[in-house]
């Protein structure tokens, strides 16, 4: 049995399935060794001699014994079929759904640490490699159990001698099978860790297409590509040899038991035909009181015949409990991620939220930074005001944003949401208070319209439409050929810059949020169309915090106060006009965005 406390709970949600399966199976291996019986009985009464007419009845009455077994294997393994793959199915449907809802509880860093292209492998081959296990490798070891203790019970029924002579390469292929499990879990780790690095490798060029289309590095990511290909082919061959290798030894055994069986038995019946004894070991056998018939060596073979397949299962449970074990290790290592970004105890749900902000003496560094991003950070934002954030890259811009979000785990006492400490506010009420339009301005492979009500999939289109009109995109997406149900594609890879960040400002706007964040959201499209959605920003989310993290001072020049960064700390906050005698960076800024439009008037 695969064993783990991720997986144990399935044995106890779909016991019954998993019982309807054994019981089916353990009765079709059970009634499956009446046809050897039955076939022996008829070559006995052929070789015996009775009357035509006799032989032929008798053979028909087992005949129709034989059709009634046949149609109760067909029923069983139906059954037990449908139990049994149902039981494995719905764990595999489970576990990825217990993953997936895993993946979204998971900090930023984790994504940070980890690529697309190996989860997706967590997702699709280890999660399908329980499944096999779970269906075909449980058949197997019922057969590999049951069946093997029922057929062995048959030969010693019907012959003492040749069910020890056969018995004993059996034993040795069961040791054979305990010695190569450890070498084959090890071998499917590494073919599953190359696996990763061929899914890494395809995801980040399949996104970064246009990049090498751009650059003509189509060769070059090719020849890299074969690279990956072929260190994956070379575990996975390597892999498949040891397999193959183990199949062949168990086949070779299994023959050379066939040929013994069939030699030795053979004898034995010649002794008893012609009334000799049989001497073994210094034993002298009388085939006279133990007779072997034709009849019986058929009988003794179909049994043996019948543990083949258990036999060769056995060698396949080895190598798909090995390839389980390494897969369900892989994914318990992800299920046993730390949830870093969680709700503390007695958490405080954010409601009728004013849209107040304050930041105490706060600092942060990320998970893996070496160095402070926020430095003693002090500010605070009043309900309803328009509040812009300016500053060289990398000053920590996008780092208020995240936090305001609680993408990260910050110190208590360091950031407020109306007087509220976010480390004491429950996650899904303080996300739930803010609309975030991110930097990367990400789009969902559907409709547009889907996309701007992404957060209330109830709203209609004239919701979608108002949006649009607020963002300054209506005009883009009627254009579309289909309007409003255009797919935007993957990552919205059917839109220019400029559509992407306004659906984002759509989609943002229609949560309707108390607080509002712009993570430079208006930086790919022209002044004209700034200007509108800052006037729209300004006249429908009056009354409503909004910050705007912006590039170009203009963006914000008429907001109500503007926060000022440098190297991750505050330089200064107020007013636009204050601004301008009390920090060097935005007088800078201005400075130089007015020598901008300078140049650029001359140049026409």
């Amino acid at each position: 049995m695969l064993l783990g406390k991720h997986i144990n709970k399935y044995y106890k949600r779909y016991w019954y399935l998993f019982l309807i399966g054994f019981i089916t199976l353990i009765a079709v291996d059970w009634i499956q060794l009446y046809i050897p019986q039955y076939l022996g009985e008829i070559v006995n009464l052929l070789v015996e001699g009775y009357i035509a007419k006799e032989i032929i009845s008798q053979i028909l009455m087992i005949s129709l014994y034989v059709l009634l077994i046949a149609f109760g294997m067909m029923a069983g393994r139906i059954i037990w079929r449908f139990a049994i793959f149902n039981a494995s199915k719905r764990i595999e449907a489970n576990l990825r759904q217990e993953m997936f809802e895993k993946a979204e509880r998971l900090p930023q860093e984790f994504y940070h640490s980890n690529k697309v292209g190996t989860i997706m492998a967590w997702f699709t081959n280890d999660v399908e490699t329980i499944e096999e296990y779970f269906s075909w490798g449980t058949v197997m070891l019922v057969d590999a159990i049951f069946l093997s203790i029922f057929v062995i019970i048959k030969m010693f029924q019907t012959n003492l001698i040749l069910s020890l002579v056969s018995l004993i390469p059996l034993i040795l292929i069961v040791i054979w099978g305990a010695l190569v499990e450890k070498v084959m879990s090890k071998k499917w780790d590494e073919r599953q860790v190359a696996n990763d690095k061929l899914y890494d490798f395809s995801e980040e060029n399949f996104t970064g297409i246009r990049v090498i289309k751009a650059f003509v590095k189509e060769r070059k990511e090719i020849r890299a590509f074969a690279k990956v290909a072929a260190k994956d082919k070379d575990v996975n061959v390597n892999f498949v040899r040891i397999s193959v290798i183990f199949d062949v030894v168990i086949e070779v055994l299994l023959s050379l038991i066939t040929v013994l069986i069939l030699m030795f038995g053979g004898y034995l019946v010649y002794l008893t035909v012609n009334g000799m004894n049989f001497t073994w070991f210094g034993l002298n056998i009388s085939m006279v009181e133990n007779p072997l018939k034709a009849g019986t060596l058929v009988e003794f073979y179909g049994y043996f015949d019948s543990i083949i397949w258990p036999m060769i299962a056995l060698g396949q449970i080895v190598t798909m409990k090995a390839r389980a074990k390494a897969s369900l290790l892989r994914i318990s290592r992800f299920l046993d991620t730390p949830e870093t970004i969680k709700n503390p105890e007695n958490a405080v749900l954010l409601n009728n939220i004013k849209g107040k902000i304050t930041f105490k003496n706060f600092s942060f560094k990320f998970p893996d930074g070496a160095d402070d991003a926020l430095k003693n950070v002090s500010f605070e934002i009043m309900p309803g005001e328009k509040v812009g954030i300016v500053g060289k890259v990398g000053c920590g811009k996008t780092t208020i944003a995240n936090i305001l979000c609680r993408l990260y785990n910050v110190n208590e006492g360091g950031v407020f949401i109306d007087d509220i400490d976010i480390m004491k506010a429950d996650i899904d009420s303080l996300r739930n208070a803010v609309a975030y339009v991110p930097q990367d301005n990400f789009l969902f492979s559907d409709s547009v319209k889907n996309n701007i009500v992404f957060s209330n999939t109830k709203a209609d289109l004239t919701v979608a439409k108002a949006a649009a009109q607020f963002a300054n995109v209506d005009a883009d997406i009627s254009s579309f050929q289909k309007g409003y149900e255009t797919v935007s594609g993957e990552r919205g890879v059917t839109l220019s810059g400029g559509q992407k960040q306004r659906i984002s400002i759509a989609r943002a706007f229609v949560k309707d949020s108390p607080i509002m964040i712009l993570d430079d959201s208006v930086s790919a499209v022209d002044v004209s169309t700034e200007g509108i959605i800052l006037k729209n920003i300004e006249e429908q989310r009056n009354g409503k915090t909004t910050i705007v993290v912006a590039s170009r001072v203009s963006t914000v020049s008429h907001f109500d106060k503007i926060l000022v960064l440098k190297d991750g700390q505050v330089e200064a906050f107020g007013s636009p006009s204050e601004l301008i005698k009390t920090s060097e960076t935005y007088a800078k800024m201005v400075r130089s965005q007015e020598l901008e439009k300078e140049v650029m008037g001359g140049g026409k």
